[in-house]
């Protein structure tokens, strides 16, 4: 009997235990719906577009950090692991900008503002790199006034279909992981680099403001990071199951 790799049985249970505490959740808000609430999980589809994900920031670019000193970066990480597995379970073809703590800038490039722009050129490259791609950039946020919170969906006008994904994504969020957020998707412009030159349907997901102290605590949490990915996941999965 052929023996059962150890790395893909861990990341079963991974996802299994993701789509577990998501499952509870949202058996919890809607047991009196009707089941089209509910995620289409593991749908036949002959066409499904490779994903890209990327984890924003890495290595020495640590982006935002909670108050005491947990930066996004690892968070980020953490959710687009996650995002993959789920992904893969589910027969999509994925693939990472970066699945490590590290820049993926061009070796021999000096400089922070440097090894910068060359790592945003490789990522935005990779998110080019495929004619039938959906991209998603991970991302945490942060506010001066602390008491902003809740996650928010950016996409740009430069791919016709950024928008439509960014609204299923926000409303995911909300269905089944913050139901008092009421933030609305925003439109960015060039300063954000990947959503704007990407030609592809391209979202960043800001999925919360580590710079609210009971916020920051729930998106250290690797359950609650698991619910984000989960929303995700069905946000992105309805998507492409829409018949377009």
């Amino acid at each position: 009997m052929k023996k059962i790799n150890k790395k893909i049985i861990k990341r079963l249970i991974v996802v299994t235990s993701a789509v577990a505490v998501c499952a509870g959740a949202v058996f919890c808000s809607y047991r009196y719906m009707d089941n089209k609430t509910l995620p289409v999980i593991g749908s036949v589809q002959s066409d499904k577009p490779v994903i890209v994900l990327d984890a924003g920031h890495g290595g020495i670019d640590g982006g935002c950090s909670s108050a005491d000193g947990v930066p996004e970066k690892g968070i980020n990480l953490n959710i687009v692991l996650c995002l993959r597995d789920m992904f893969e379970i589910n027969g999509y073809d994925v693939e990472l900008t970066r699945s490590e703590d590290r820049s993926i800038h061009d070796d021999g490039i000096e400089g922070i503002a440097n090894q910068k722009s060359s790592d945003m050129d490789n990522r935005l490259a990779i998110f080019n790199k495929y004619p039938n791609a959906i991209c998603i950039s991970v991302h945490q946020n942060q506010f001066t006034d602390p008491k902003y919170s809740g996650a928010q969906m950016f996409y740009a006008d430069t791919n016709s279909e950024s928008k439509y994904l960014a609204q299923k994504m926000q409303d995911k969020i909300v269905e089944y992981t913050q139901p008092e957020n009421n933030r609305e998707i925003k439109l960015c412009g060039k300063e954000l680099f990947l959503c704007y030159f990407s030609k592809n349907p391209t979202v960043m997901a800001e999925c919360g403001f580590l710079s609210n102290p009971e916020e920051a605590e729930k998106l250290k949490d690797e359950d609650y990071q698991k619910q984000i990915a989960f929303s995700i996941f069905a946000a992105v999965n309805e998507y492409t199951s829409k018949g377009k």
